[in-house]
Parts: C-alpha cells; sequence; structure tokens
C-alpha cells in the first residue's frame, strides 16, 4: 500500500496520467500545467499504480532486471518500464541479482549501489567479467568520485537519487537504441564500420584495430562507431552525450571516463593515443 501522487489528470488526448509517486507517507499534490488540482491527498494500493498507467502505443520487447532493496523505488520504476512494453524482474539482493543476470542476462540491467550481501559495485564488477549487460547504477551519493568509480567499472549511466522514474525509464529507451546499427545491419544494411586501421562489427561487438581483435560494451561501440562515422571532426562532451548518450543533460565525466576505457581497448599505448585524440578545451576526434 502507498499514497498515490498525481501532478495532472489524465489527457483528453491520450488519457495518460503523467508522473506518479508512490511513498509510504502523504505527499502534496502539486499545481499540474492544467490548474491547480484541489488540496488533498490520493490514496492506492500500489498496484493501481500500475493499471493507471496505460501501455506505450509502441512497445519496446526485452527483460529488464531491476534491483534495489527500497521497494518504493522498484514499484515505481518497474510500472514505468512495464507501461514501455518491457518485461521487469524485480530483485532487492545483490547476490540474487548477479546469479539471475549470469544465467539469463537481460536486456539492461537497473542497479542500486547500496545492496544486502553483495553491493552494485561487486555485482558490476563481477557482471563485466562475463557479460557486456548495460548497467544503469542508482546511488544516493552525489560525489563525483561514486559516478567515476561506477563508469570505471563499466557502467553505462549514473542516475542519483531521488530521480523521475519517467526520465530513468527514457534513460532505458535511450540505452537500448544504441544497439540499433545491429539490427539495422541484419536488415541487410551495412555489417561493419571501417576507418583507418579500425574496422567494427555491428553485430558481434567485436572491433579489430590494426589485426588486433578487442570487444566492445553496446556504449563502446556506440560512442567509437559515432566517431568514426565522422572522423576529423571534434566533439565536445556535451555533444557526445547528446547524441551518443541521449541526454539532453548527465554527467560530462561519463564521456572522459568512456573515452578512456575505449583507449584502453583500441590504442597500442593509452597514454598516447593515436586514434581518439584529446583536442584540449574542445573535445575528442577520431583520426583515420
Amino acid at each position: 500500500m502507498g499514497y498515490l501522487s498525481v501532478d495532472s489528470y489524465p489527457r483528453p488526448q491520450n488519457g495518460r496520467f503523467c508522473n506518479i509517486l508512490v511513498t509510504d507517507r502523504p505527499v502534496p499534490i502539486p499545481p499540474s500545467a492544467a490548474g491547480s488540482p484541489p488540496d488533498r491527498w490520493a490514496w492506492a494500493p500500489e498496484v493501481e499504480v500500475v493499471e493507471a498507467m496505460t501501455a506505450s502505443p509502441a512497445a519496446a520487447p526485452g527483460r529488464v532486471l531491476v534491483v534495489d532493496d527500497e521497494h518504493n523505488t522498484t514499484s515505481v520504476l518497474s510500472a514505468y518500464l512495464r507501461r514501455d512494453g518491457f518485461d521487469v524482474e524485480v530483485l532487492h539482493d545483490g547476490q540474487e541479482a548477479l546469479a539471475s543476470a549470469l544465467a539469463n542476462p537481460p536486456r539492461l540491467m537497473v542497479l542500486d549501489l547500496s545492496l544486502p550481501r553483495m553491493n552494485g559495485l561487486q555485482v558490476l564488477r563481477a557482471l563485466r567479467g562475463r557479460h557486456t549487460t548495460p548497467v544503469i547504477l542508482l546511488s544516493d551519493r552525489r560525489d563525483e568520485d561514486s559516478v567515476v568509480n561506477g563508469l570505471r567499472l563499466g557502467a553505462d549511466d549514473f542516475v542519483t537519487k531521488p530521480f523521475s522514474a519517467r526520465e530513468v525509464a527514457a534513460r532505458v529507451e535511450a540505452i537500448l537504441r544504441r544497439s540499433a546499427p545491429a539490427g539495422a545491419a541484419q536488415a541487410g544494411g551495412d555489417r561493419t564500420v571501417t576507418a583507418g586501421d579500425v574496422t567494427v562489427d555491428l553485430v558481434t561487438h567485436q572491433a579489430w584495430c590494426g589485426g588486433r581483435q578487442v570487444t566492445l560494451t553496446p556504449l563502446e561501440q556506440a560512442l567509437l562507431v559515432h566517431l568514426m562515422r565522422q572522423p576529423d571532426r571534434t566533439f565536445d562532451r556535451r555533444t557526445l552525450l547528446a547524441q551518443v548518450w541521449g541526454f539532453s543533460h548527465g554527467q560530462p565525466s561519463a564521456v572522459t571516463v568512456e573515452i578512456r576505457r575505449l583507449r584502453q581497448k583500441i590504442e597500442a599505448d593509452p597514454s598516447t593515443p593515436r586514434r581518439i585524440l584529446t583536442m584540449h578545451g574542445r573535445g575528442y576526434r577520431f583520426q583515420a
């Protein structure tokens, strides 16, 4: 059971609620764009939140694993993801999450840092040794070190609490869109992208750099291919966040960390890169 707070009424054109929040205590209903609703509380069991949210017209198939020991967080987030067509598995324990992800890898995992028995970073480290499953980390820690540590271990995104469940659901879809080139290749488009002595297979996530083969995560592949397709063009970090991550705002340090990880895979000497160059004060470019 929980309080259902709605900050706008169903819209006539789509019949969908906006911004639904479940808490264990009353929350004031803020004014909506359409006017100020009455000053009252709305009480509903959590299941009614799911029923109140209509399914998106374009459902995205696939299983998302949501791992957080805060039940309200998982209830609201899983409701939004199910609305978008995802099959959602919810777990509240780090060891169980790792076992589930290894036995049946999801399309994406939303993973909290603070978990019983095995914390989120430990889960991510163990998972990255076996799979390239995209991971969004959740945390109530706002310090940059937590963000950087998570990204260095291979997280695709980092969201701090409190957050909008709608935004996290949108980030899930943005991350999964990065694998779209593989689908296009299978449908008859170009399967590989080549620039200079680097070739990327969009289907297998393999790259060949001067004859050496490496495996890329979906995010690494998306970033590398984006740079390779426009060689010698300089991209600043916020442009890359928007064009590769799909976010209009976010942590620019995520780009810095991902470039560092990419260099470790494709550069003979990451400390002196000759493929992905830093243009000081401007951004990064791929040298073909």
